[in-house]
């Protein structure tokens, strides 16, 4: 869930829970990293030497890349350099220095400008081909590892990647297109515990020096690849179908935080039960100085440390990070304009943990909030649709639209194919686009097959069009038809939505009619035996629309 906006997470009894970041931590800004074309990264092995003397990180990073096409003249990779970071940083030295590059033990020509470190291998580039580089390179990271004190004062090390700082500290090619494997090796002073992605190969201490081996063996997007180094008390709070939950908090945080990450055994089984087998060798909920709420780091989910041992409910935030690992990390966005297929489908999944730990009424409290949310967004922002190709800078992309909005295409999609389908369907998009990119007119594909029903209209009006309906409607018994009629109004100043709203009409015997709202207005006569008590629109909770019902005079 990265985000500095406040982010909306309902909990049980209708409580808020709002995350915001450290405001004084705000990312820095500048444009989309880019794919690098003509190259598909393959593995990255980063070994890094940190110190408690300096700020300064040692890197080398072995890099395995297989090229794609037969007009490529060198290979390019995100690394911000020194001038830039000390034009975002003047008070100190910051950014990376390359010293050297290397192919099988030969020097490769390579030149590091403009934060693109561009190789030259002597021989030409041709599609099939692997290379294999290794980078040694130095620096005081300006962003990306945020190496700094955690509120106990202590030292720490954390990476903080989300959307493309992974550059600021790692060669990467920094699109979240590009996934690869990726192995950290970490020398660290002793006194520290490392963290990172997939499973932990060696752990070895020697004098004062400690170095940590992890890997994984299927690939992520550099958004989701970091480290955690810092003093750690750790704990095993359950294991879910051989998959070890872990806890890993300051000591000084140890009961409460334990209390609280421990929550996270059941939301794991219940996201296995219904999408899938978890992808990663284990699952470690990690305190951490990242600026957001939390990051869905692969397998090492880093929360603020504000967010832990706070004595306040953590479920809906753990269920949003635990979905990632399904959707984001798993199967991730082609790009960042399809960030909703991320941030929609954890909360919206968020909301299906709650009704399922606490029952439908949690569910609807929770969308209810949520729809407020969007209102107030497309107040402010009428025409920004939920798959928005205007960005310049995915932090722009932080807002409701993605998340909130997100979730209530993914809630009506539920209502339009059914429960069953449609979960039936996010299992099957989960296993077509596993360790994958995906976007939204893929996901619009696996839901066609599952359900059989033509979606393109609705996808098209959902997340090609922004906005929302707004619905007025007004009510009359007609005693001498034994009838109630209803009349619906599209209000917005936006052509009409095609929308199903359903109607409760409150007698002796209550009844639910479902209206197809086609155009701009709507009469419909349904049964009524005796003057209704009360008319209401949408009693369940299924429309994203403003409404309102008013009997007529």
């Amino acid at each position: 869930m990265p985000s500095w906006w406040r982010v909306l997470l309902l909990g049980m009894g209708g409580s808020l829970l709002l995350l915001t970041g450290m405001a004084s931590a705000q990312p820095a800004r500048g444009p989309a990293a880019k794919p690098q074309p003509g190259i598909d990264v393959q593995d990255y092995d980063f070994a890094l030497t940190l110190s408690d003397t300096t700020d300064r990180i040692e890197g080398t990073a072995t890099v395995r890349l297989r090229v794609t096409t037969d007009t490529l003249s060198a290979v390019r990779l995100d690394l911000i350099g020194r001038n830039q970071a000390q034009a975002t940083a003047p008070s100190r030295v910051t950014g990376m220095r390359v010293a050297s590059v290397t192919e099988a033990g030969r020097t490769v020509p390579y030149r590091h400008r403009n934060d693109i470190l561009r190789i030259d291998p002597a021989s030409d580039l041709e599609a099939g081909q692997t290379h294999t580089f290794r980078i040694q390179y130095a620096g005081v990271p300006a962003d990306g590892l945020i190496i700094g004190t955690n509120r106990h004062g202590d030292r720490t090390f954390f990476g903080d990647n989300w959307p493309n700082r992974a550059r600021h500290w790692l060669p990467v090619v920094d699109h979240l297109s590009d996934k690869a494997t990726v192995e950290f090796r970490v020398t660290a002073p002793s006194t520290y515990e490392v963290v990172s992605n997939g499973a932990l190969v060696n752990d070895s201490t020697s004098g004062g020096t400690r170095v940590t081996h992890w890997r994984t063996d299927v690939p992520l997007p550099p958004k989701i690849m970091v480290i955690g180094v810092a003093d750690f008390a750790v704990d095993t709070a359950g294991t879910v179908d051989g998959v070890p939950v872990q806890s890993w908090v300051y000591p000084e945080d140890r009961a409460a935080g334990f209390k609280d990450l421990g929550q996270a055994p059941p939301i794991l089984r219940f996201f296995e039960q219904n999408l899938g087998p978890y992808p990663y060798p284990k699952l470690a909920n990690v305190q951490s100085t990242t600026r957001y709420g939390g990051m869905e780091n692969a397998s090492a989910i880093f929360y603020s440390e504000k967010a832990v041992a706070d004595g306040k409910d953590s479920t809906p935030l753990l269920a949003h990070e635990i979905a990632h690992q399904w959707f984001g990390n798993t199967v991730t966005e082609a790009d960042w304009s399809h960030l909703w297929l991320s941030e929609g489908f954890a909360t919206y999944l968020t909301a299906l943990y709650l009704e399922h730990a606490r029952g439908t009424a949690a569910l609807r409290r929770y969308m209810r909030r949520a729809r407020k949310r969007v209102a107030k967004f497309h107040e402010k922002k009428p025409d920004t649709p939920l798959v928005d190709t205007t960005y310049s800078d995915p932090n722009a992309l932080l807002n409701t639209n993605p998340y909130q909005k997100g979730a209530w295409v993914l809630h009506m999609l539920r209502q339009r194919v059914g429960t069953r389908t449609f979960w039936k369907g996010l299992r099957a998009y989960y296993d077509r686009y596993r360790h994958q990119n995906a976007s939204t007119r893929d996901f619009r594909a696996v839901m066609e097959d599952v359900s059989g029903q033509e979606l393109e209209p609705y996808f098209d009006q959902w997340t090609r069009r922004a906005g929302h309906p707004v619905i007025e409607g007004t009510w009359r018994y007609d005693a001498a038809a034994d009838e109630c009629v209803v009349t619906l109004r599209q209000t917005q100043d936006a052509a009409p939505f095609r929308v199903p709203v359903e109607v409760r009409v409150e007698t002796e015997n209550t009844s639910l009619t479902t209206i197809n709202l086609q155009g701009r207005k709507r009469t419909t006569r349904i049964d009524c035996a005796e003057a209704p008590s009360s008319v209401t629109l949408d009693p369940n909770v299924h429309l994203l629309a403003e409404r309102s019902m008013s009997r007529a005079e």
